[in-house]
Formats: C-alpha cells, sequence, structure tokens
C-alpha cells in the first residue's frame, strides 16, 4: 500500500537548492523539497525555503538539474510557487484535504539533511490547526500529524494512501517528538489561483488563533444550525479586528458574512475577497448561546 501511493508521486518530488551572491559569487545558502503539481511544470514549496533566494535550482529523481523561476509567494501560508520549463518528470495528483479523518495514514515525502527522496509515515494527528512559527508568523490551516520530518523536508508532499497530495509539509516543533505541520492542500489550490492570476496573495485577516471542533448536536438542533463544525477561538491578537470586536477566546465561529461556516479553509476563502473589507456579520457559540456581532477584517499587509 505505501509502496504504491509512493511509486505514484515518487517522479514528481524534487530537491530545491537556493544561492545567494556574496561579493558576485553564487554561495548555496539552504536546501528543501517541493513537488511538481501539472504537467507545465508548476511546483510547491514552502516560503521559508525560497526566501531572498538569488537563484534556484530544482533537482529532479533522474538528477536532472533545472533553475526554477519563481512566480510568487505568500508568506502567511508558507507557501510558494515555482516553474520549470524541462521534461523528464510526472506530475503528483492533488487531493482533497477536507476528506482527512484523525488516524488516518499518511506518508511524507522530502530531502532531509541532504538525504534525497526519503520516505516516512505516520497518522494524522490533529486537523485544522492553527500555528505559530518560530518567527512569529501564524499559519492557518494545518494538518497535524506524527510523520517524521527534518530540515530539508520543508515544502515536500504529505499524501495519502491513494498517492495523492493531501497537505505540503511545512514544518517540526523543535524539540518536540512526533508533532509536524503540513498546509493542507485545499488552501494550497487557493493560494496558487491567485498566485498565478495575480503574483500575489490578497487576504484580510481577524487576528484569531483558529481551531476546527465538533459541535454538539443537541446544540446545532437547538438553534436550528447546518453546521457539523466550527472555528473554536484559542487566541486573540490585542490589536487586531478580532481585539476591537466583542469576540471571546472559547467563541465558536459558525457564520461569517452570511455564510456557515465548518472549516478553515471556508473562511480563508470569505476573507480572499477584496469585498470584505467592510463590515460583516460573524455569528458565534458562547457556552451554549447563540451570539451575532459584526466585525471589520483589514487587509493583511505582507512583510
Amino acid at each position: 500500500m505505501i509502496v504504491d501511493a509512493v511509486a505514484k508521486v515518487k517522479n514528481a518530488v524534487v530537491r530545491i537548492d537556493t544561492f545567494k551572491n556574496v561579493k558576485g559569487t553564487p554561495k548555496h545558502a539552504g536546501t528543501g523539497s517541493g513537488f511538481i503539481f501539472s504537467t507545465d511544470g508548476f511546483i510547491f514549496t514552502n516560503s521559508h525555503v525560497v526566501k531572498d533566494a538569488e537563484k534556484i535550482m530544482v533537482t529532479l529523481l533522474n538528477e536532472n538539474e533545472i533553475e526554477a523561476t519563481c512566480i510568487g509567494q505568500d508568506p502567511d501560508t508558507d507557501l510558494a510557487m515555482l516553474k520549470i520549463y524541462s521534461d523528464g518528470y510526472s506530475a503528483a495528483k492533488l487531493g482533497d484535504s477536507s476528506l482527512l479523518q484523525i488516524g488516518q495514514l499518511v506518508i511524507a515525502l522530502g530531502n532531509p539533511l541532504g538525504y534525497q527522496h526519503t520516505v516516512t509515515t505516520g497518522v494524522v494527528s490533529a486537523l485544522g490547526r492553527t500555528m505559530r512559527t518560530s518567527t512569529g508568523a501564524v499559519i492557518e490551516n494545518v494538518i497535524q500529524s506524527d510523520a517524521a520530518l527534518n530540515p530539508g523536508n520543508s515544502g515536500g508532499p504529505l499524501i495519502d494512501t491513494d498517492g495523492s497530495v493531501v497537505g505540503v509539509n511545512t514544518a517540526i516543533i523543535n524539540g518536540a517528538q512526533g508533532i509536524s505541520f503540513s498546509v493542507d492542500i485545499n488552501t494550497a489550490r487557493e493560494v496558487a489561483d491567485q498566485l498565478i492570476r495575480n503574483g500575489k496573495v490578497f487576504k484580510a485577516y481577524l487576528g484569531c488563533m483558529l481551531q476546527e471542533v465538533n459541535i454538539h448536536t443537541k446544540i446545532l438542533r437547538h438553534h436550528h444550525l447546518s453546521n457539523q463544525k466550527g472555528l473554536f477561538i484559542t487566541g486573540i491578537e490585542p490589536s487586531s479586528p478580532a481585539g476591537r470586536s466583542p469576540l471571546k477566546e472559547g467563541d465558536i465561529i459558525v457564520g461569517f458574512n452570511g455564510k456557515t461556516i465548518n472549516t478553515l479553509p471556508e473562511l480563508f476563502r470569505a476573507l480572499t475577497r477584496r469585498d470584505i473589507l467592510g463590515l460583516v456579520d460573524i455569528t458565534v457559540i458562547r457556552h451554549t448561546d447563540l451570539l451575532a456581532f459584526t466585525i471589520q477584517p483589514e487587509e493583511k499587509v505582507q512583510a
């Protein structure tokens, strides 16, 4: 099962080496992973892998090296998209991360510590996480698994047992064992669409740390809600739209801008529309009460 899944995607996994000019001479700056997801040579990797790179080289499984062009990147999701003009590869099939279940077997591929095309396995530990990186940035819509990741795995694919990509590996927690994070592939699709069309990602933000949670059936029935899940507020940034609103930690967001909200990708999509910058409604469950407020999202300016 694992062997078959890896065989479907291995030709799409690449090693990424970045270079910077030091006194006029290109110097190796770092190594990461990525994967080709389209037949015309588009590649997903992490933004932190290619940040500030002046030259990006991609190595295929057949050891061909090709210089890549950075189409764009989105530090907020730690995603970047590259393009190569070559052949000798196959494109990975993108799956649907909304179908993932806790406990499901997943497989990570990448180039950790310089060891090319390494495979590790694990299970999905949690879904719909929001995590804060070592630089202080907040990344939403992440999959938590216990598949072993190491430096160099960043940007590689997380796949299911059918060989479909369900996430882009992005981070580990230093000092912790069995805790790894991947950006879900549905979010990556949204980012890719904006990068291809506009070269950058527009995103408004609320200033909440969120986690997808199930809601008790009795509460849903009592308030006649169509939700299956909601977004639990685990933290609020003080100087943010949420910090200036009546929202509180512990609230569960169930509606936003007139639509039911079950998942982080749904909220992400709503916040990528420029017309979202006015006052919008937000509905939450607080304890067992259903409350409606207004909130004014702000455009998130990339550093």
